[in-house]
């Protein structure tokens, strides 16, 4: 219960610090900082505060959320509408779209950390090649275009993100690949011999 605790604990201190009000204006003050720093600060809090959901309620999240699909399909979603320029330009001038912004990610985050581990590798293959391409497309959309899609941000911070959109896809791609080679070579290694281990302890083996 006490291990249970303490991502609870940080992750309500986190989602208390990202809610203030001038962290908010810290974060929401350039384009890249709003989505790149931002959402995953509060995605974080959502998985950190998912560690507290006691045993009956994760059993039943797990009844709609078979192998992690629904969890997995509604993070996506989330983070869909949340790129949309004009949802970013809303959510800084309507405080109502920015609560809806900042719970809807806390969801998301609760959702994530309830649905990777039993979605499996087949899954998040599917989750993260939906979800990579669609910031890589994104991104580029951000550095080509020769307007302002969001009327908050100024051209150059509009394409920094996108470059940063780009690059930060091909790190979680480049580190869920060598995560999954570590699984996949972990899964493969053949067990010790009796015989091997009991002569590493210097007994004999059972007759």
């Amino acid at each position: 219960m006490v291990n249970a605790r303490r991502p609870w604990l940080a992750g309500g201190a986190l989602g208390l610090v990202l809610a203030l009000p001038w962290t908010r204006e810290a974060m929401e003050s350039s384009m890249w900082r709003h989505m790149l720093l931002q959402f995953p600060a509060w995605l974080l809090a959502g998985a950190l505060l998912a560690a507290a959901l006691p045993p009956r309620a994760r059993a039943a999240v797990a009844r709609w959320n078979a192998h992690g699909i629904a969890g997995l399909v509604a993070v996506a979603v989330t983070l869909a509408v949340l790129m949309v320029p004009r949802v970013l330009d809303l959510a800084l001038r309507r405080p109502d779209i920015e609560a809806a912004k900042l719970a809807t990610l806390l969801l998301a985050g609760v959702a994530l950390r309830l649905s990777w581990r039993p979605a499996g590798l087949v899954v998040q293959f599917f989750f993260l090649g939906n979800l990579l391409p669609m910031m890589v497309v994104v991104g580029q959309l951000y550095i080509d275009s020769p307007l302002r899609l969001c009327n908050a941000y100024l051209l150059d911070d509009q394409a920094r993100l996108g470059a940063w959109l780009i690059g930060g896809a091909a790190v979680l791609g480049a580190a869920w690949l060598a995560w999954t080679g570590w699984v996949l070579a972990g899964r493969q290694t053949p067990p010790a011999p009796a015989g091997a281990l009991h002569g590493m302890t210097g007994q004999n083996p059972p007759r």
